[in-house]
């Protein structure tokens, strides 16, 4: 992996994002804004996974005298996602919360930008320019507002990543050059507490984005892929595209956007931080395929050890294993091991056998050894800070 690159940190909230600070993962709620209980009970549950930094859509004025309550009752920094109407980002702004989304595709008005910029800077409230592929502005009216219709944009008829011609210009192009027109308004106003993103659905186009964009401008990268698909096709998708970003050190804040439960986004964004070594949060599972060799049900095992762990506040390596050949030595870098086989199952610390114990009792004990590795780890932690 190269180094990570180098950016000018904000704050969402008492969130640092940029700089130094750890990849953040975040995710938006999929209630009905205005219902503010139902809001806040969504967003106690992604807390609960670990969840950094939480958006909600902002459709009407409604939703946005709706924010301030919802803020009032969490944990996490809440960011408003503006489109369209300018007034919406206002309205949040005096709700308390802590960022905007504004979209330079559907928001074009110098003017009105500018007025929710100078709001947010009396506040010190950042602001994520978002820029999707499903919400360009139209080829030629980038910061426009007048004579063009949203339904010739001709946007569709520019060239994806990888097929424009030699000086052709391509959605790339267009989606970098949005995204600058808006950083410029910014910049004009003595305004830089901004972080950017670039999603398209299509990967190849949305990496080249961020790659070109990474090396234009300082300012820290919110990663995703817009629209992805639903749990499965979606994670995959997104772990390839944010991966391929995330190894060569860009991106500073992500979002994995499914159609599905918002806590299946969270997770899937700590999988991918974790499969990188760029975030230790939770328990990592290492379970092996199976296969002939195997002689208990390895995937019936891995699941029910996944639903046994998945919750726990901790960091710790769990390997699910189902024969004596990558048993052991997937063990050793692991915290905790488990090998099931012949009626009989055998639990490992760091490689290290600990005990046989019959195939009845296997999760029971396993659940045992990992909560005396989380009572040591607590121990540990205690000590250290009394030194």
């Amino acid at each position: 992996m190269t180094n990570r690159r180098v950016s000018k940190p904000v704050y969402v909230g008492d969130v640092k994002v940029g700089g130094d600070a750890p990849i953040t993962v975040q995710s938006m709620t999929k209630t009905d804004t205005r219902d503010v209980a139902a809001t806040v009970a969504q967003i106690k549950g992604l807390e609960e996974l670990g969840c950094d930094i939480i958006r909600s859509a902002v459709p009407d004025m409604e939703a946005a005298k709706a924010l301030g309550a919802i803020k009032r009752q969490i944990n996490i920094p809440l960011i408003a996602d503006i489109h369209f109407h300018y007034q919406l980002a206002l309205e949040a702004l005096n709700q308390g919360i802590d960022c905007l989304r504004l979209n330079p595709g559907n928001i074009r008005d110098p003017e009105r930008v500018k007025e929710v910029v100078l709001a947010a800077k009396e506040r010190d409230v950042p602001i994520r320019i978002g820029v999707n592929f499903g919400s360009l502005p139209p080829v030629g009216g980038i910061g426009q507002t007048r004579g063009f219709s949203r339904l010739f944009d001709m946007v569709n008829r520019l060239p994806k990543a990888g097929h424009a011609a030699e000086g052709e210009y391509s959605i790339v192009d267009h989606m970098v050059a949005t995204a600058l027109w808006e950083i410029s308004l910014l910049e004009e106003l003595d305004f830089d507490l901004i972080k950017i993103s670039l999603k398209a659905f299509d990967v190849p186009t949305t990496v080249e984005a961020y790659e070109r964009l990474a090396k234009m401008v300082p300012y820290p990268l919110h990663l995703g892929i817009t629209e992805a698909g639903t749990v499965q096709s979606g994670s995959i998708r997104t772990a390839v595209g944010l991966g391929h970003l995330l190894y060569q050190g860009i991106g500073d804040t992500i979002r994995v956007s499914l159609s599905g439960d918002s806590k299946e986004e969270v997770t899937a964004g700590y999988d991918i931080l974790k499969s990188l070594n760029l975030r230790e949060k939770g328990v990592t599972l290492v379970a092996c395929p199976s296969c002939g060799r195997a002689d208990i049900d390895v995937v019936k095992l891995a699941n029910e050890v996944d639903a046994l762990v998945k919750s726990l506040d901790t960091t710790i390596k769990v390997a699910v294993m189902g024969c004596e050949v990558n048993g052991p030595g997937e063990s050793k870098d692991a915290d905790i091991g488990i090998a099931g086989g012949n009626g009989r199952a055998i639990i490992f610390r760091k490689g290290v056998k600990t005990k046989v114990v019959p195939e009845a009792e296997m999760l029971t004990a396993l659940m045992a050894e990992i909560q005396a590795i989380m009572a040591e780890q607590e121990a540990e932690g205690t000590t250290a800070s009394a030194s």
